[in-house]
């Protein structure tokens, strides 16, 4: 997860098979979901039929925004989201057709707009979006850390984009490699694939749509190549677009359980499937085993030990169950510098390969 915050590299799992069949053998989602604390606001404005649909919803507490959204953007070039001096852009697919959400906060309020077909049901996706369906008390500081950085990021929430798809695209693509190759395939995939996003000119007249699943199982393995995508990573994202569908239909179910039903899909591990529930759910507990610099960051953070293994950082983080990746999101925003010892992860040039 530390690539999210600072950019510094990524984790991964190994590419090997999950337990079980593929995501074309997995069963149908089940009808447990998860729930919120906020209140939503009403309709302000609506004209569906001119596709723009504007709301207000009240804040009870203080929110980032810039920091709340951070984690859905890959790389400072990602053409799915911008963040302005006027708010967050953020091109969204939805069941309805493309959408532009524009999310703003203003004293006492979020206040949400959206363009395209799809502008209906990207206003109902802004609360989880803006964080508003999050509730950091619940985490219990048992760290002077943690407490004070608590005091810090007073605005920080846990993001849910309620949609799994756009959030393992991105999490497959970056498995074992550094950040910036990561971002670097995402933003080529996305001007590769990506349609423009409906809404007015300005900010969002350069956003493109996050790939759609037929787009992507479309495209020939030896495509991806110049993009920065090795062919088990190619097939992968392949793979996945065959079964968009019933991927996304698993956000019905509760992150825990959507976990398990990921790592059916072969070539998705832990550390995949923690970076997607983590985004899709706002889940608060993902902890992304296979980390390259997580458990080093808590062990550093926590406990004072320069390095770690997954073991040693599921021990430290043990106090937090429910609450770890809040944890974890909260070590990353405060730019904690690790003692590095021997040479860093090097990254490939996939493309001359």
């Amino acid at each position: 997860m530390t690539h999210r915050a600072g950019d510094t590299g990524t984790g991964g799992d190994a590419g090997a098979a999950g337990d079980g069949g593929g995501a074309e053998d997995a069963g149908a989602a089940g009808d447990a979901g998860t729930g919120g604390d906020a209140g939503a606001a009403g309709y302000a404005g609506a004209a569906p039929s001119t596709g723009y649909v504007i709301a207000r919803f009240p804040l009870h507490s203080p929110v980032d925004l810039a920091l709340t959204l951070a984690p859905l953007r890959h790389g400072r070039d990602d053409p799915t989201i911008r963040f302005a001096g006027d708010g967050v852009w953020i091109a969204r697919g939805t069941a309805g057709g493309p959408a532009t959400l524009h999310l703003s906060a203003e004293a006492g309020a979020i206040v949400a707009e959206a363009w395209g077909p799809g502008a209906r049901l990207a206003i109902e996706a802004a609360p989880g979006l803006a964080g508003l369906l999050d509730d950091p008390d619940r985490l219990v500081a048992r760290h002077p850390l943690i407490h004070e950085l608590q005091r810090r990021f007073g605005g920080l929430r846990l993001p849910r984009s309620g949609q799994l798809l756009p959030a393992l695209i991105p999490a497959v693509i970056e498995q074992k490699v550094t950040a910036g190759e990561a971002h670097g395939a995402y933003v080529g995939l996305v001007r590769r694939l990506g349609e423009p996003a409906p809404g007015p000119t300005g900010e969002s007249a350069t956003l493109l749509l996050p790939p759609g699943s037929a787009r992507l199982a479309s495209l020939p393995y030896f495509e991806f190549h110049p993009l920065g995508l090795e062919r088990r990573r190619a097939e992968l994202l392949r793979r996945v677009g065959r079964n968009g569908d019933r991927i996304d239909s698993w956000i019905a179910l509760s992150p825990a359980e959507a976990r398990t039903r990921l790592q059916t899909i072969p070539g998705v591990g832990p550390w995949t499937a923690a970076e997607t529930t983590r985004i899709a759910f706002g889940d608060p507990d993902a902890v992304s085993i296979g980390d390259a610099h997580l458990p080093d960051l808590v062990s550093w953070a926590l406990a004072g030990e320069p390095r770690a293994d997954d073991a040693r950082m599921l021990e430290i983080l043990a106090p937090y169950a429910g609450q770890r990746a809040r944890v974890v999101r909260l070590l990353e925003v405060a730019g904690i510098k690790i003692p590095r010892f021997g040479p860093r992860f090097t990254p490939r040039r996939i493309t001359r390969i």
